[in-house]
């Protein structure tokens, strides 16, 4: 069969990846056209557009680019109806999924959602679209199937959580070689700052002010395989750090603590059992229009599946020198660690056992 997969972001091509990986193994003839990034190139996908070209984040910045989404869009398009796909399968990334997927019903495509939208945070009247344009849905989180099928009426399967995979996967095969991440017998300090240039220099230039007050610990940036070192080094003059890219996970592995961007970032963080601070800043115009249109109590993974503040998050103003300290240390302290490693074991037994992606490539190809 032929499978066209649109994702827009670092974590949807991780998904995406595995995803792809499995539909390989379990259908011979697969051929796989994609929008997405190197991690679905490597599984097997041919990559019409690469997602640093469409990933912007925040409503403003989403305004400012609309030019772009819209020809992007158009040509999305005409290269489904060149390749004529047997099914398409959407991963997150609404704004635009969304609309080749009506766009899509009209030419009678087989269409599929991976990784759901999250209406549960914002703009839930999506669910309309979504009945009307999506054949089938897939949905990640635990408490997203009773919120689609309870309160909506829209029948979804959950079948775990892909990262458990994708850690179980790393785990089983890691050799574990500190001294590619490890440079000295300090412990490490994780900067996971997210894979958008936005948030990236947002947070960054918050950060690196905490790194002084901790000579007896070394930090370390996670690069996202997008963006050139040369753009991290920008807000790093007279700071003696480490950028390692495209090696989160074997820096999560050696770590004693992570501050973390919002996003997928903080539920590997979490799987991975590193005490954690959620740190989150945007421009000011996005931040107020999301104040008034997002409704949800926390912003991390890690929360939300919990339904309670597991990890400390920071947010926009909060988001400063002073309590990204005060919350470092109590990670870093003993007691608080020990507590927080007991409801991380929590958060993971909810998830699901590994195999979650060839389950779904599994009825994605039966459907």
């Amino acid at each position: 069969m032929k499978y066209y997969i649109i994702a827009g972001e670092a974590s949807g091509d991780l998904h995406g990846s595995n995803l792809i990986k499995e539909i390989i193994k379990l259908d011979s003839n697969a051929k796989i056209r994609a929008w997405g990034g190197d991690k679905m190139h490597d599984a097997g996908a041919t990559i019409v557009k690469h997602f640093k070209d469409l990933a912007f984040m925040g409503f403003y910045e989403v305004l400012i680019n609309l030019r772009t989404i819209i020809n992007n869009i158009s040509y999305c398009k005409k290269d489904i109806l060149d390749f004529n796909p047997d099914k398409i399968i959407f991963i997150d990334y609404p704004g635009f999924n969304l609309r080749i997927a009506k766009w899509a019903k009209k030419y009678k495509f087989h269409t599929i959602y991976y990784i759901a939208p999250q209406l549960w945070a914002w703009n839930e009247k999506r669910i309309n679209e979504i009945k009307k344009f999506v054949n089938s849905m897939y949905v990640i989180l635990p408490f997203e199937k009773e919120f689609f099928e309870k309160k909506h009426n829209y029948p979804v399967n959950f079948l775990g959580h892909p990262l458990i995979d994708s850690i179980f996967n790393f785990q089983n095969k890691f050799q574990k070689d500190k001294q590619e991440i490890k440079l000295n017998n300090k412990p490490v300090i994780a900067i996971l700052p997210g894979s958008r240039k936005q948030e990236i220099k947002k947070i960054l230039k918050t950060v690196i002010k905490v790194i002084n007050d901790y000579p007896n610990y070394q930090f370390i940036i996670a690069g996202a395989p997008n963006i050139e070192k040369s753009f991290y080094k920008n807000f790093l003059k007279n700071i003696d750090i480490t950028i390692v890219q495209n090696k989160t996970y074997e820096l999560l592995s050696v770590s004693s603590a992570a501050i973390v961007t919002s996003g997928t970032a903080t539920l590997e963080t979490a799987l991975f059992k590193v005490p954690q601070i959620v740190c989150y800043k945007s421009s000011f115009i996005s931040y107020i229009i999301a104040k008034l249109l997002v409704k949800i109590k926390y912003i991390s993974l890690v929360n939300l599946i919990m339904d309670k503040e597991i990890v400390k998050e920071l947010i926009q103003q909060n988001c400063n020198k002073d309590s990204i300290s005060l919350e470092l240390n109590k990670i870093l302290n003993p007691d608080h660690r020990k507590k927080l490693l007991l409801n991380y074991n929590k958060l993971i037994s909810v998830l699901g056992k590994p195999g979650t992606s060839r389950r779904i490539a599994n009825d994605i190809i039966k459907t």
